[in-house]
């Protein structure tokens, strides 16, 4: 399998450096954007799982190896920065990119795509942040965590970064976070954290990215996501329940629906190829629309691209126009 290569581009005059993930180039690109805390690193296997067309996987600016935005973190500020972002990489590639966000990364794409509908062809979110983080019961846990963020962006450097990268913190976190069984594989997920979930810029800069993610949902935009969406969940997830995920894919007009059984917020590590191909077959529904394809205007339920169904090997769930259905995906 051919390495990831590095490009580093000039996004208004901010140095973002994008791992590009080769394909076969077949149809548009797809942009993953990662979620709070990680950096490219965290979504290598979906990446390295999708051979159709190429994968570009962005640090966001305060983590990994790009650095925090000159007036600081902010959702404005990160939403510029996307803008230019899909600019330049559809001036480059000569294709406007496939936008796909995990988590935070979901947040972030749903409000810049709320901006403009119109002007966003379509969308992915795995793992949608769908619940409020300071309302009912987890609002103390986030009161708690912004604490520690706080604390962590207040102490002496040394303390602060110490406090903010320890490793039993990460590690508890990590714990929290996995759900699957597999001995390896949570060898895997805790490495990865351990390696990659303390690599922000600084302390202040991780705090103002913090209040970004616990300050917003998709939901609060939900109403403006027009567009085809792509949505892939876990039901075990514990950080966006997915009992008020399905509620807004419910509400949206014009949603594939992927619920993945017994896997939570991390997808990308615990099911990274059934999210490739569910992402690969929405790719290239929007590459190559057919004649009679369902609509957010026609009313009619959506099918799988294929007359096999999708890829995936799970129960995928189509809605479109005020209708859903649901069925077992065959795997392939």
């Amino acid at each position: 399998m051919e390495a990831a290569r590095r490009v580093d581009l000039d996004v208004a005059g901010h140095p973002t450096p994008v791992w590009v993930h080769p394909g076969r180039r077949e149809g548009r690109p797809v942009l993953l954007i990662h979620g709070f805390r990680g950096d490219h690193h965290g979504l290598d296997r979906i990446a390295h799982s999708m051979r159709d067309r190429e994968v570009l996987v962005p640090d966001l600016p305060g983590f990994g190896e790009n650095p925090p935005l000159a007036g600081g973190l902010s959702l404005e500020g990160y939403l510029d920065h996307l803008e230019v972002l899909i600019a330049e990489v559809d001036r480059i590639w000569g294709a406007r990119p496939i936008l796909v966000g995990h988590s935070f990364g979901s947040i972030l794409v749903s409000h810049l795509a709320a901006r403009d509908p119109a002007g966003m062809p379509e969308l992915g979110l795995i793992n949608p942040i769908t619940s409020p983080a300071l309302e009912d019961s987890a609002k103390v846990l986030t009161g708690l965590t912004r604490v520690y963020y706080a604390l962590g962006a207040r102490l002496p450097e040394r303390a602060g970064r110490s406090l903010l990268g320890h490793p039993l913190i990460v590690r508890l976190m990590s714990e929290v976070m996995a759900t699957t069984r597999d001995r390896g594989l949570r060898r895997y997920i805790h490495d990865q954290h351990a390696k990659y979930f303390s690599t922000f810029s600084d302390r202040r800069s991780l705090a103002e990215a913090f209040d970004v993610s616990v300050a917003h949902t998709v939901t609060e935009v939900a109403d403006s996501l027009t567009m085809p969406l792509l949505v892939i969940a876990g039901d075990r997830d514990a950080i966006a329940p997915i009992e008020v995920t399905r509620s807004v894919v419910a509400g949206l007009a014009d949603v594939r629906f992927v619920e993945l059984s017994g896997v939570g917020h991390l997808v990308h590590y615990e099911r990274p190829d059934a999210a490739a191909s569910a992402i690969e077959d929405f790719s290239a529904e929007r590459d190559r629309p057919r004649r009679g394809q369902a609509t957010a205007r026609s009313g009619r339920v959506g099918q799988c691209r294929s007359s096999t169904g999708c890829r995936c090997g799970t129960e995928c769930r189509f809605r479109t126009g005020g209708r859903q259905s649901s069925g077992r995906a065959s795997a392939g």
